[in-house]
């Protein structure tokens, strides 16, 4: 009898599905998503800023002592102190994000003509830098409804912070103390977090293909990382990217605090401010304090992201 013919070309996926893939399409869902990830996440960013700027209530503390005295002080909701501003932020971020990526994108190819993956990583770093400086005001409110302690409230809510901000620091360059450290520890991060990926993932490749690797769902000649290891060189490279910016996080911080701390006229500067911690605090107890959260926090979450990069790499058919 007849045999009928099998096409087994690759399959065309739909263009909104390609424009999700490349971040083109915006859906709430992420938004969503990330609002629950944040609030999750808000006791230990919370801890994370007071112990960071040293605040004099718990400056004699841990990490996991903080973390209980919070609670015994100012009560359980004291954990979500500045949560409010972070979800109100979630939103513009990325909408910003979105559209900036879209516009840059645009750009890069016509004025550069850069295209590729090239063109896309740039769009993407600019687009991360336009959405942090856009809502960073929120960031610096939430900053100071977290440090904050209870029965010692400079501000009342995220409102009154704004006033209190823009009317006794200068207006709305008062919102914005803390932006250099914030967006030169952007690069770094980013760029050892991928290197790392990159590294681990050829070593890993190449030392021992057939425990660590398999083939890729898109094209068997290219090896992958099996799923649990790609969760693991993630986890690394994410926990070695936030080492090196780390000192740049707890300098945004205090600069963000301002008039707050009673040593501020010695942080004017991101310089100034990475010499005086340095001096005061030392390496560990001042540079790095917090740093254990920070790994609690962001392992988990980078470990995801590179795992869903790759696999998003072979859905799409990049390999």
């Amino acid at each position: 009898g007849r045999h009928a013919s099998v096409s087994l070309s690759p399959v065309r996926l739909p263009p909104a599905l390609i424009a999700w893939g490349s971040g083109e399409l915006a859906f709430p869902f992420p938004r969503v998503a990330g609002c629950c990830a944040k609030t999750t996440t808000a006791p230990l960013d919370r801890v994370k800023i007071l112990l960071q700027a040293h605040n004099h209530h718990y400056k004699h503390l841990g990490v996991f002592s903080t973390l209980c005295a919070v609670p015994k002080k100012e009560g359980y909701l004291g954990l979500y102190k500045g949560n409010g501003a972070m979800m109100i932020r979630i939103f513009p971020y990325g909408a910003i994000q979105f559209m900036a990526f879209d516009q840059y994108k645009k750009v890069i190819k016509k004025q550069l003509g850069i295209s590729g993956h090239v063109h896309r990583l740039m769009a993407g770093s600019m687009a991360g830098i336009t959405a942090v400086i856009c809502t960073y005001p929120l960031d610096m409110v939430r900053v100071r409804l977290a440090f904050q302690v209870k029965g010692e409230h400079k501000y009342m809510g995220i409102i009154h912070a704004f006033k209190m901000i823009y009317t006794k620091e200068g207006g709305f360059r008062g919102f914005y103390r803390g932006l250099m450290p914030t967006v030169v520890g952007m690069a770094p991060y980013a760029g050892f977090s991928f290197f790392t990926f990159g590294t681990l993932k050829s070593i890993g490749l190449a030392q021992a293909p057939n425990l660590l690797g398999r083939p890729s769902l898109d094209n068997p000649d290219v090896l992958v990382l099996k799923t649990h290891v790609n969760l693991l060189c993630g986890g690394i490279a994410g926990a070695i990217a936030q080492t090196i910016s780390y000192p740049l996080d707890v300098t945004r911080r205090r600069m963000q605090l301002g008039a707050v701390l009673p040593d501020s006229e010695k942080c004017l500067t991101m310089v100034q401010t990475l010499k005086y911690v340095y001096q005061q605090h030392g390496v560990r107890r001042g540079l790095y304090r917090g740093l254990s959260l920070n790994y609690i926090r962001c392992i988990p979450s980078q470990a995801v992201a590179f795992t869903t990069y790759e696999l998003m790499k072979q859905f799409l058919h990049l390999n």
